[in-house]
């Protein structure tokens, strides 16, 4: 049966780096690649079994500006100690240090990282709750 699926996009003007930061960094899986499909070269990045994805992407002989503000964000709720303080881990050995989030609430319980293109990612080391 098929299942939804959520999918981010987002451009970049060095996929091949911003890629490095969600899969070394982060732990992320390329699930797929495309090549000049209609100008367009992409990334499909996430894990097999989850149901979204980020996507990046860059329009061939276009520069685009980084994120537009430090609020741009994408938060992922790693509940258990453990997973986050690898994925904490993983961020530093690869020479990515936190960054003091905009919003504070976000440093209360997690970090938040800078991706190559300027936006953000928030490791939150707490359920999501309604």
């Amino acid at each position: 049966m098929p299942i939804n699926v959520l999918r981010v996009g987002r451009p970049s003007n060095d996929i091949e780096r911003a890629a490095r930061f969600y899969t070394k960094a982060l732990g992320f899986d390329v699930l797929a690649r495309f090549a000049n499909h209609d100008g367009f070269d992409g990334i499909v990045l996430g894990h097999a079994n989850y149901p979204w994805h980020i996507e990046l992407t860059h329009q061939r002989s276009t520069t685009v500006p980084d994120a537009p503000t430090r609020e741009h964000l994408l938060v992922i709720y790693l509940p258990v100690r453990t997973d986050w303080d690898a994925a904490i881990e993983r961020m530093r050995a690869s020479g990515i240090e936190p960054v003091a989030a905009e919003n504070p609430y976000w440093d209360r319980l997690g970090l938040t990282f800078e991706d190559p293109d300027g936006y953000r990612v928030v490791l939150q080391n707490v359920s999501w709750t309604l």
